[in-house]
């Protein structure tokens, strides 16, 4: 455990004087175990505090994320983590996978055809984007939504929480999350309403409030479908710049697909942090940690992948808090991955070098540009 965020590349020169930061993995499990000395509540707070006129911009819409499942610690988590959970149970996410490929090779397809005419295509737009937010809005039971409006709002709520946005940028990105807020509550409305047979209303049957179905959608509308996407581009991109467990030939096959997903998750997921704090005083292997101490936990690169097969799994987090999605996750990507290979057996990378969304628990290349070889 250090008090300097050493290897990590953050960006933000005050956040390595801000957070003890956690690397080892089963120092990292224990920290997510003993959630009644480590508390989730900082696990939604903005990384950089939000401006004045931020803070308007949100209050003009009565934008609030009550504690309800990620930042919950209390006796209602449980509960409100069964209804959710009821969405993403195994049998529904193996029975997804026939329309996961319905969509992954919908997308690859017009990428084939975008390749053959302009000798390039970038596989973030055309094949990683889209296909887990449609698969998403589909399994939640709610409304169709522009799904590149969706991915911006994504994009700006993940830099606004997550990143260091000048205060004119922050500005911009609050605006953004207002109108994304806006239009989850009204969904949130219409569908109580309606008593349909998704999500928030279940979740209103738990005896849920408005505020607190949002608080539940806002991050969860994010974490289902964009960090997916993430984790996509990463494993494209490392496995067709060499860097991988596996080439772009063999990522064809399922099983290929399967471990190179895997080998990412273990040294750079998409989710590559996740934040607690100190409840109360404790320790933790034999390091004093005052209470009201910011933990930062490293979720991935700091394995010895030879010693633990299935430490790739804590890039999803451990205990009452792991994702919700995890499995849904890895299957998307493996998908994603299995049916590009195929369908573009001979390609490479055309840009290297490509601009990367850094920010503190999230990370991808923004592109990854490719060529026929």
């Amino acid at each position: 455990m250090s008090n300097a965020l050493g290897g990590l590349d953050t960006q933000s020169s005050t956040s390595e004087e801000r957070y003890l930061v956690v690397r080892d993995p089963d120092d990292v499990r224990e920290v997510f175990n003993r959630s009644e000395d480590f508390s989730s509540a900082n696990a939604l707070v903005a990384e950089t505090p939000l401006t004045p006129q931020s803070l308007r911009v949100l209050q003009d819409v009565r934008f609030a994320l009550p504690p309800v499942l990620a930042n919950n610690d209390s006796e209602s988590h449980r509960g409100i983590r069964r209804v959710v959970a009821g969405f993403f149970t195994p049998m529904i996410v193996a029975g997804l996978e026939p329309r996961m490929r319905d969509l992954a090779g919908s997308a690859v397809a017009r990428a084939a055809s975008d390749l053959v005419a302009c000798g390039t295509v970038d596989l973030v737009p055309a094949v990683t984007a889209h296909p887990p937010a449609i698969l998403m809005l589909e399994m939640l039971g709610l409304s169709a939504l522009d799904i590149p409006q969706l991915k911006t709002w994504s994009r700006d709520s993940l830099e606004l929480f997550w990143g260091w946005p000048a205060d004119e940028r922050q500005v911009q990105l609050a605006r953004s999350a207002a109108l994304f807020y806006e239009w989850l509550r009204d969904l949130v409305a219409d569908s109580v309403a309606a008593d349909e047979p998704n999500l928030f209303s279940a979740l209103a049957r738990h005896g849920l409030t408005t505020a607190q179905i949002c608080s539940v959608g806002y991050f969860l509308l994010i974490a289902a479908q964009e960090t997916t996407s993430q984790l996509a581009s990463t494993t494209m991109f490392r496995v067709l710049d060499g860097t991988c467990n596996v080439t772009w030939a063999q990522v064809a096959s399922k099983e290929a697909a399967t471990s190179a997903v895997r080998h990412v998750l273990a040294t750079e997921s998409s989710g590559l942090t996740a934040r607690r704090v100190a409840s109360r005083d404790t320790a933790l292997r034999g390091e004093v940690i005052p209470a009201g101490a910011e933990i930062l936990l490293e979720l991935t690169g700091n394995h010895d992948l030879e010693a633990e097969a299935t430490d790739y799994s804590l890039a999803f987090g451990s205990g009452i808090h792991r994702c919700l999605g995890a499995r849904l996750a890895e299957l998307e990507t493996v998908v994603l991955l299995q049916e590009t290979a195929a369908a573009l057996p001979s390609i490479r990378l055309d840009d290297l070098t490509p601009p990367w969304t850094r920010l503190l628990s999230f990370r991808s290349p923004r592109s990854v540009t490719v060529a026929r070889t």
